[in-house]
């Protein structure tokens, strides 16, 4: 299938200033959306409680939200999740984590008669039977582990936890429990923030529109936040670095440069789509900015190598016609690969929901870019890295050495 016919050639290289000075825009409105509206953090990155509800009855996002914020709960993000089965199924998050702030933790262990090193204990209050040798609390802060010297008293320890504000005992029989006779080891298992958040749902909404349980609850706290989000700015830069170093590898030095820069200029204003388009940043757009990069670097390696191919070829032309004849040679093959994989992801974008939604718009814009960016950022920064630094001595050579060959047969002659 051949979209452009064989020896077409179009003039790309004229045409670049504007081209260049349009992706100057588009990475500027990029970089100002980073400051206004401002990227919007997911869960994964700025930490959070996050559940999924299908509720048993109609109930609006309106209603949901305001629901939580009844609750106790701030910035509470509401996203209805399209389902044909259930129509009323909500994807909620909370800024909040299950995990105990430090002071309602050194509350605990104050009323688990557990206080720091070389504060007294008055006896009267905490009898051996309820006075923890060791209190820990989970990563998640839902479930607290303590030691006691002699058998505990767990409804004498029930009745400790009562009253602190934020801590509540998760509803069951065996709660708390004892998990180890010898060691006189309890489990004290706490509502987390998802439970929470269902039973805030519950009193504000009724019992007979809230399921018993979630569909799913997640949460992550803040320091893993920012460890994830640290760890995904850190494997975008390495792959650049690698991308660049193997481009000055496979072809020239005076290559790389261009190639780095089409996939910053991709990355950016992909991001910059997604930020003002009100998408959320997580993982899951990471890894679809690492397969733009991926999708970039390969189409860009494409015409590189085409460039390359020509200029051996073709000695008695410039740089900017070699660009413009390799270009034109494989454009038919970027426009039908990019287009292809664009339906196919457009398909994922209509039809599908939630993260995979986002991840499909990230692509798109990232595989449009990217094409546009192999002809009109990559391959003209080349030609002007060629003519600024290195003298245009890609061509130059080639041009003095068809002279000395022109003057030897004229002196045959």
């Amino acid at each position: 299938m051949e979209l452009i016919k064989p020896g077409r050639q179009f003039d790309f290289m004229s045409k670049r200033w504007l081209f260049i000075g349009f992706s100057l825009l588009l990475l500027l409105l990029s970089m100002f959306s980073f400051v206004y509206p401002g990227p919007k953090l997911g869960t994964d990155f700025k930490g959070g409680t996050e559940i999924e509800v299908a509720f048993t009855a109609q109930v609006s996002s309106a209603d949901v939200r305001e629901a939580i914020e009844k609750a106790g709960f701030s910035s509470p993000d509401v996203v209805a999740v399209s389902d044909a089965a259930n129509p009323n199924r909500y994807l909620i998050r909370v800024q909040e984590v299950s995990a105990l702030g430090e002071p309602q933790r050194d509350m605990v262990r104050d009323h688990l008669c557990h206080p720091p090193e070389g504060t007294p204990v008055a006896e009267d209050r905490c009898p051996p039977a309820v006075r923890a040798n060791e209190v820990k609390f989970s990563p998640g802060g839902d479930k607290i582990s303590a030691r006691y010297e002699v058998a505990p008293d767990l409804e004498g320890i029930k009745k400790q936890l009562l009253g602190i504000e934020g801590v509540s005992l998760r509803e069951g029989e065996n709660n708390p429990v004892i998990v180890s006779e010898r060691d006189h080891k309890v489990e004290i298992y706490l509502k987390s923030k998802g439970d929470q958040l269902m039973d805030g749902l519950r009193t504000q909404l009724g019992a007979e529109k809230v399921p018993a349980q979630a569909l799913r609850v997640e949460w992550i706290g803040p320091k893993a936040g920012d460890q994830l989000r640290d760890s995904a700015v850190k494997s975008v830069l390495v792959s650049l670095l690698f991308i660049m170093a193997y481009v000055a590898l496979r072809f020239d030095v005076r290559f790389a440069p261009g190639g780095i820069l089409a996939l910053v200029h991709d990355v950016g204003i992909a991001l910059g789509a997604m930020i003002i388009t009100g998408r959320e940043i997580t993982l899951s757009t990471v890894a679809a900015l690492l397969t733009i990069v991926g999708y970039s670097i390969t189409d860009t390696v494409v015409v590189y190598d085409r460039i390359r191919e020509n200029l051996s070829k073709h000695r008695d032309k410039s740089f900017s016609e070699i660009i413009n004849m390799s270009i034109s040679e494989m454009l038919g093959r970027t426009i039908i690969v990019s287009a292809s994989t664009s339906l196919s992801l457009l398909m994922f974008f209509i039809w599908g929901t939630g993260t995979l939604k986002d991840f499909a718009f990230t692509l798109v814009v990232g595989i449009v870019v990217g094409t546009y960016s192999s002809i009109y950022v990559a391959a003209p920064f080349t030609e002007w890295v060629d003519r600024r630094f290195f003298k245009g001595s890609t061509y130059k050579r080639k041009k003095v050495r068809r002279v000395r060959a022109d003057k030897r047969v004229d002196a045959v002659v």
